[in-house]
């Protein structure tokens, strides 16, 4: 099984997701360029975090549009994993994979924090490893992670049980006060309808060891290996 991270120029999160895809899972990965137009057989593909562009434009509107987009969108398509962490996630809404969008923080600044998380579906190969209702600290970092999609949207992805991750206290309950970016319905991370396609705001791949303060990430990674090698 083998992994592709792709790079954009922006990228910032890209070593640390090579990282939690070499050492930590132990999987044979490399790291692909936005220009290329070949995955080159890769089983996983992530979308990393940082700021692709410059966040110019819109953020991951111009990334959405790189060459090696289309064959993302392709692997995709034919069932393949995908995860988009942060400006990933970003990208993947861009570009179609996933839907609704992300808007400046309610607060229109900059967070950088850790958060709580409770998993809501074990329906998928990102979270099958885990329990539903399990909370999870990871870290955000992020100026546009302000999830919105219109009513219609909302209730498909309730309906096919599509929202993988919600902000809550750290007790694990709904609070606007924990909802710290404002996304619409608490709503940290969805899937696409197969749900081989992840979007999620927060940083699992940095909260993975526990000499940077938190394990709770692993879970996302224990849940794709099962997938991957099953």
């Amino acid at each position: 099984m083998k992994v592709g991270v792709v790079v954009f120029p922006g990228s910032n999160c890209d070593h640390d997701a090579l990282e939690w895809s070499s050492r930590l899972l132990g999987l044979p990965t490399e790291e692909i360029w936005y220009q290329d137009r070949d995955l080159r057989g890769v089983d996983l593909v992530i979308l990393p975090g940082g700021f692709s562009y410059g966040d110019y434009l819109r953020c991951g509107a111009m990334a959405a549009r790189a060459p090696i987009m289309d064959e993302v969108v392709a692997h995709a398509r034919r069932g393949g994993l995908v995860i988009g962490i942060c400006n990933g996630f970003q990208v993947l809404c861009e570009v179609g994979l996933l839907p609704g969008a992300l808007l400046r923080n309610r607060s229109l600044t900059f967070l950088c924090q850790d958060v709580y998380l409770r998993v809501e579906t074990t329906g998928s190969p990102w979270t099958s490893a885990m329990r539903r209702g399990e909370i999870l600290r990871v870290p955000i970092a992020h100026g546009d992670g302000n999830y919105f999609c219109d009513p219609e949207t909302l209730h498909r992805l309730l309906g096919e049980d599509r929202v993988a991750f919600r902000y809550v206290s750290p007790g694990g309950t709904l609070d606007p006060e924990w909802n710290v970016n404002g996304s619409l319905d608490a709503i940290a991370g969805i899937l696409s309808e197969k749900k081989n396609v992840l979007g999620m705001m927060p940083h699992p791949e940095r909260a993975s060891e526990d000499m940077v303060g938190s394990t709770d990430g692993l879970g996302i990674f224990k849940s794709v290996m099962g997938a991957l090698c099953g």
